[in-house]
């Protein structure tokens, strides 16, 4: 039954995706020509909510499902290491022309290329998995 209620946020979260034109390759490639900012309102609104959301969550002393306090853990913010990945993760984004999230509501589109993008998407998580313990973190 829990699959269901998975399934019916992720058709909901690929609606609003779609409604919203995150999905679109033409706006993708206006935000990185930064000709407009429907983009950066989108990302930005979704960074401000997700701030709020976790400020409410500590205000609440909300538990997870499991009865455990809900808590993050600070990292250190290493910035040659973020540089490195937000690099490549900007340039697989602008050369695939999406993100990874929106991924599988292109897929649901309709948009069967799509089907190259997260095979490369898997295959990369993987040989990051073989390679991780030989990275630097």
């Amino acid at each position: 039954m829990i699959i269901l209620r998975y399934t019916a946020l992720g058709v909901l979260f690929g609606v609003i995706l779609s409604k919203s034109e995150v999905i679109s390759w033409y706006r993708i490639q206006e935000m990185f020509l930064f000709d407009s900012i429907h983009m950066y309102g989108i990302i930005g609104t979704a960074v401000i909510l997700g701030a709020l959301g976790i400020v409410v969550l500590k205000k609440l002393n909300v538990k997870s499902i499991h009865g455990n306090d809900l808590y993050l853990t600070p990292k250190e913010m290493e910035i040659p290491r973020l540089l490195i990945g937000g690099t490549i993760f900007g340039l697989g984004w602008s050369f695939t022309g999406a993100c990874p999230g929106p991924l599988y509501a292109l897929l649901g589109y309709g948009v069967g290329v799509v089907i190259v993008i997260l095979l490369s998407a898997v295959l990369g998580a993987f040989v990051y998995g073989l390679l991780k313990n030989k990275l630097p973190h």
